[in-house]
């Protein structure tokens, strides 16, 4: 090898980490505030922490369909929970029901839906982890149309109501 007078060499492991990063940047997930898929819009992802020994945790997110064509959010996947459904949670008789929603959430073309708390929202099945505030994890959102869309979520306490939303100014 051949070096500058005084220079160090770089040892492999920082060889390799900085090429990984340099590889690997451009694949990082957008976050939620500018995900978008061809006519599909995605914004305000959040979570609730939870307790330590919690089975479950929640999503919740905004989805605008600009396209000429309805979609379905059929699902997902993430690196904190086995699994993660849709599901909807409706009061009968004074009693709080949640259940997965069967075939997926439809947004009709220009269509916006909000999955929030006391309304269609994403299960995490199955958590590896506790959420905890002020951490963001990764969810692949599964759609029927789109495909797979990379969002991330942004955790807040565990008592929290939905973020403010947003403006954004064209």
């Amino acid at each position: 090898m051949i070096f500058a007078k005084g220079a160090k060499p770089m040892r492999l492991s920082t060889f390799l980490a900085v090429g990984a990063f340099a590889f690997l940047a451009p694949f990082q997930p957008v976050h939620a505030q500018q995900a978008a898929a061809p006519g599909l819009e995605i914004s305000q992802a959040w979570s609730r922490a939870t307790p330590a020994s919690a089975p479950v945790g929640v999503g919740y997110l905004a989805l605008t369909n600009r396209g000429a064509e309805a979609d379905r959010l059929i699902g997902g996947a993430s690196e904190v929970a086995a699994r993660v459904e849709v599901h909807e949670m409706s009061m009968d008789g004074g009693v709080m029901k949640m259940r997965e929603v069967a075939g997926g959430l439809e947004i009709k073309p220009g269509e916006r839906r909000e999955l929030k708390p006391g309304g269609h929202h994403l299960m995490l099945i199955g958590l590896k982890r506790p959420l905890k505030e002020g951490e963001r994890f990764r969810v692949e959102l599964k759609f029927e149309k789109a495909g797979a869309r990379e969002v991330e979520f942004a955790v807040q306490g565990m008592g929290a109501a939905a973020p403010a939303q947003q403006h954004h100014h064209h």
